[in-house]
């Protein structure tokens, strides 16, 4: 670890700290409908929007209504993106005459994007037409980044709303996101990422010659490497190259913006047309995390109590640093097989530490802060291989995404997932002192602490369930490339991504296949829908509450008492329900290296 590397780390958190209130401010005001510097541009094209599709914009619905718009629009841009991708051969934009993509491919992919989860069982630049990245995959990053943002709202206006039946529209809401928040930032930053030499055309691609031809071991249609019987590989000559291109900036950008996390290449934001520099990699940092603290602000001051968003604030940016720094530690110290018999450390002659996985442009330290990242994050994009990372290095990511991604999160999914778990905090606080617990004014009964366990035990009930079948079958250890625990953890990580919706894997596992494509769409699918759906009856619950004024019995939620509950109340549930799979894991794999034993 270098004093560079924590300058970085600090400096990162110091700009999210700086965006938190400005961000915070102004997408309250949009929700809230009052006036913004963007009105006059914006105002025009949000009234011909609703002229064109019939919403009236002053109609507001019950949480039952907003949950059936949302679903069925959800349901139908999975369709189309399907069918999208099944014919994308017979569409335009496709200069390099890529085919139709595999029913079970189409599926998961469309189930992915739909659910903002961004998993990718394919490589962008081969399976994808231009059309099916802009018309499709760049479509739904908007989408369904706007659906996240507007359900958060939806809770924070459950909070501050009193005695109502209706919690708003979710087309208006949509439509806000969409205009608002998402688009013009997304603009400027495309314009950004290509003044720093992110590719941004509709280009052939171009085939240059080596000027010396290399030797590369062949792999399989699975991409497995193949040997002959005698165990020595199969070699290919290779005298030229294919030079990827296309609009890769525009979705570079809505891709972290949205914390959406699909990449264009397959080698995501590792790849320098996607991520050529320090400074783009900066603003992509940024831009993964801007939305989310923003919105910790929107709910304090929408609910009218600022300091418990800067509570809540700083109970994810602690979580944040510690993550943070776990995982630059276990890098840095370098490969546990390897302590004591190479000299890992830092010096002018290496890097030191364990880069194996990581660019040499970034470094240890920020790959570690991006994995940290995008992981608290519902992103999923990556610019290091997880796979690569020691076997603790790479359990924080993992770790981040089973605590339900509320450090920060995703855009929106952050912010309503912490909220199921301050319901918690409250409840257990209540229960402390022998009363209703309150929370901003608000009684939590019976039927909110129902809805908010459905939405803790359907997370773990997925990735543990379709883990676990993986595990034991054939149909999903055939898919393994690493034995042992880090197999396991290969597992592990992909349902736990998917359920998540983050979209972040650890490689090492072939899931192009029947199993891993039809159980990873269906975990992707209740991953966000069964969990959205009670959080939307929590916020039509709390809505038709009276407000109750704060009383000497009542437990404050802007204290350092109450972030420290909080704290506790996520680590102690995500340790409860995943640390026997993580001992089985990268836990057991930790102390198998550390003994000198590999698999």
């Amino acid at each position: 670890m270098t004093a560079n590397g924590w300058f970085q780390i600090a400096f990162f958190l110091l700009l999210i700290l700086a965006v938190t209130k400005p961000m915070g401010v102004f997408m309250a005001r949009v929700f809230n409908r009052e006036k913004t510097f963007m009105d006059p541009a914006l105002r025009p094209i949000e009234r011909l929007l609703y002229r064109v599709t019939g919403v009236d914009e002053n109609h507001e619905m019950r949480w039952t209504e907003y949950a059936v718009a949302m679903l069925l629009f959800s349901a139908v841009s999975m369709l189309v993106l399907y069918l999208m991708q099944r014919a994308q051969a017979f569409l335009p934009f496709n200069p390099q005459k890529l085919a139709g993509v595999a029913p079970a491919l189409a599926f998961n992919t469309a189930a992915s994007f739909t659910t903002n989860t961004n998993w990718q069982n394919y490589s962008g630049e081969t399976t994808m037409s231009y059309f099916t990245q802009m018309a499709g995959l760049a479509y739904h990053n908007f989408v369904s980044a706007a659906v996240g943002i507007a359900v958060a709202i939806v809770f924070i206006r459950g909070l501050a709303w009193r005695e109502v039946e209706t919690i708003g529209n979710f087309w208006v809401d949509l439509v806000r996101s969409c205009l608002w928040v998402l688009l013009p930032f997304c603009i400027v930053g495309a314009l950004a990422l290509v003044s720093q030499g992110v590719v941004q055309n509709l280009k052939p691609y171009d085939t240059v010659k080596l000027i010396e031809p290399q030797q590369v071991q062949k792999a399989d249609a699975n991409g497995k490497p193949v040997v002959r019987p005698d165990g020595k590989p199969v070699m290919d000559k290779v005298t030229a190259r294919t030079i990827a291109q296309g609009p890769v900036a525009s979705q570079e950008i809505i891709k972290e913006w949205g914390t959406n996390g699909g990449g264009f290449f397959n080698a995501n934001s590792a790849h320098p047309f996607e991520n050529p520099t320090p400074l783009s990699n900066l603003i992509e940092l940024f831009c993964i995390f801007a939305i989310s603290a923003g919105l910790t602000y929107t709910l304090g001051r929408m609910t009218g109590s600022p300091r418990h968003g800067w509570a809540v604030w700083a109970a994810m940016a602690i979580l944040f640093f510690v993550g943070v720094s776990v995982t630059y530690w276990a890098e840095a110290r370098g490969n546990p097989l390897l302590l004591g018999r190479v000299d890992q450390r830092v010096s002018a002659a290496q890097s030191g530490g364990n880069m194996e996985g990581k660019e040499i442009r970034f470094g240890i330290a920020n790959t570690a802060l991006w994995a940290n990242v995008t992981t608290d994050a519902s992103c999923g994009a990556i610019n290091g291989w997880h796979d690569s990372f020691t076997p603790l290095g790479g359990m924080v990511p993992l770790v981040n995404i089973m605590l339900s991604e509320v450090i920060f999160g995703g855009v929106g999914a952050g912010m309503y997932g912490v909220l199921i778990y301050i319901v918690l905090a409250v409840f257990i606080a209540g229960l402390m002192v022998g009363r209703t617990p309150e929370y901003l004014g608000k009684k939590i009964e019976a039927y909110d602490v129902k809805m908010a366990m459905l939405v803790v035990l359907v997370f773990p009930l997925v990735i543990l369930g379709f883990s676990a079948i993986s595990a034991v079958k054939g149909f999903g250890t055939s898919s393994i490339l690493n034995p042992g625990p880090h197999g396991l953890s290969e597992i592990l990580y992909s349902f736990t991504s998917q359920a998540g919706n983050n979209g972040s894997a650890f490689a090492g596992l072939n899931t192009n296949t029947l199993w891993y494509n039809t159980a990873g769409g269906i975990t992707m699918l209740v991953g966000r829908f069964l969990m959205i759906l009670p959080m939307l009856a929590i916020a039509g619950s709390l809505a038709r509450k009276k407000y109750v004024p704060a009383s000497r019995g009542t437990f404050p939620v802007t204290t350092p008492l109450f972030t420290a509950l909080l704290i506790g109340v996520i680590l102690i549930v995500g340790a409860l329900t995943f640390f026997p799979a993580l001992s089985l894991g990268p836990i057991l794999e930790h102390l198998l290296m550390a003994a000198g034993k590999t698999f």
